[in-house]
């Protein structure tokens, strides 16, 4: 048995292992150099127990050979819609595993990240009877192609019913209403007021970026959400200069958490606090130490992320996990919390559902509450709006810029 899964959560498999497979098996984490793991597959013992290898996507191409001589009966693509892009090395690796494995499932809660395109490639590996093994062919056939040179590919709505016919073909989909007994969402939006220096720091950056975008002859997804970033990260309270040195224009979004977490603290509850941008990290960190509150953390240059989640679900002086929401929406479990706050929010649907699942999932005893630190008459209500009524964020904004629409209307 193959398991391959994205590198920050291969012991979660091993931990699951522990706790309910109720038959003798063998498994191996690959670990360390590339040489190394070849190694440690070749360090099975020679019984009847099964063999069970997890290995992360990166890694599985690299030793495709390896891997393929392991001749897993059996492989697992976790979270499989990391193969969205078919030509991607690790896509492509995978394809190829799958064609000589007998069974083969690919677990995801995400398997349209954003468009229909993404589905190809997760088919082209679990069965490329369904959609064939060309992409090109596969596009062709469900989409046109529009936009500025023809390079967007856009769905025949025509042909939606012979897709989710073959879609669901051979997909098995649970939510998590229907198999889990799970607590009650409430959600509340705590509006934030700029402070006045912020406001007019914000309103140059917004005038700015529209004189940009005026001088452009075709506004993309790329270069939209590139040009609003900036206008998110002074909401958040941070802004870099051309060095990349940071300086403080608001401190309202802080001063907000700050009393979420005091309640929090005067209560005795565990709190989840998430953020995207990583000086939006450094200042809650700071803060929380300045208050001697312990916490666990998980952002992209943390490595002991297993180690961070037990001391968080298991300690109970550990009171506060912070959390970047690009690295810490897979694998984990949160559930000695009940409240999430969303200090700032990604701009990517899949990232945002999958950081909310963290708190809502099985173990959890209580009501799971959402906090949102909008500032008012800015970017953050948009992106919010997006998020919970699955609009296309780029898309949205783009016909509000053509619209003369700014973020603040």
């Amino acid at each position: 048995m193959l398991i391959v899964a994205p590198l920050s959560i291969l012991g979660v498999w091993e931990q699951e292992f522990e706790k309910f497979a109720n038959f003798a098996y063998e498994l191996k984490v690959l670990k360390g150099s590339l040489a190394n793991k070849k190694k440690q597959l070749k360090e099975f013992n020679d019984d009847e127990k099964l063999k069970v290898v997890v290995v992360n996507y990166e890694s599985a191409w690299r030793m495709k050979d390896e891997l393929l001589s392991f001749g897993a009966h059996l492989i697992i693509a976790d979270e499989g819609h990391k193969l969205k892009d078919n030509r991607s090395s690790q896509s492509k690796g995978m394809h190829e595993l799958g064609d000589y494995a007998r069974y083969k499932l690919l677990l995801t809660g995400t398997v349209i990240t954003n468009k229909e395109i993404d589905v190809f490639s997760q088919y082209r590996y679990l069965d490329k009877s369904i959609f064939g093994d060309s992409f090109y062919k596969w596009r062709n056939y469900y989409f046109t192609m529009g936009g500025y040179g023809l390079h967007t590919p856009i769905f025949k709505k025509a042909l939606t019913d012979d897709f989710q016919k073959r879609f669901m073909s051979i997909a098995y989909r649970v939510r998590k209403d229907e198999c889990l007994d799970l607590s009650p969402i409430t959600e509340d939006v705590i509006p934030i007021e700029l402070e006045a220096d912020a406001k007019k720091i914000y309103k140059q950056l917004e005038d700015e970026m529209f004189a940009k975008i005026d001088d452009e002859k075709e506004l993309t997804v790329t270069n939209v959400l590139t040009k609003i970033l900036r206008l998110s990260q002074a909401t958040g309270g941070y802004l870099p200069d051309d060095d990349k040195n940071y300086s403080t224009v608001s401190t309202a979004k802080m001063e907000a958490l700050i009393d979420i977490v005091d309640t929090a603290m005067q209560e005795d509850k565990k709190l989840v606090i998430i953020a995207k941008f990583n000086k939006e990290l450094d200042a809650i960190e700071d803060m929380l130490a300045l208050k001697k509150i312990k916490y666990s953390v998980i952002r992209g240059e943390v490595k002991d992320r297993d180690e961070q989640v037990k001391e968080f679900q298991e300690n109970p002086e550990c009171k506060v996990f912070v959390g970047q929401i690009a690295t810490c929406g897979l694998g984990i479990t949160l559930t000695a919390a009940s409240t999430m706050v969303f200090y700032s929010l990604d701009y990517s649907m899949a990232n945002f559902e999958q950081c909310k699942a963290r708190i809502h999932r099985a173990g959890q005893k209580e009501n799971c509450h959402y906090i949102y630190l909008i500032c008012k008459n800015t970017i953050d209500r948009k992106v919010l709006r997006a998020l919970r009524n699955k609009i296309d964020l780029a898309k949205s904004l783009v016909d509000d810029f053509k619209k003369g629409i700014k973020t603040t209307d």
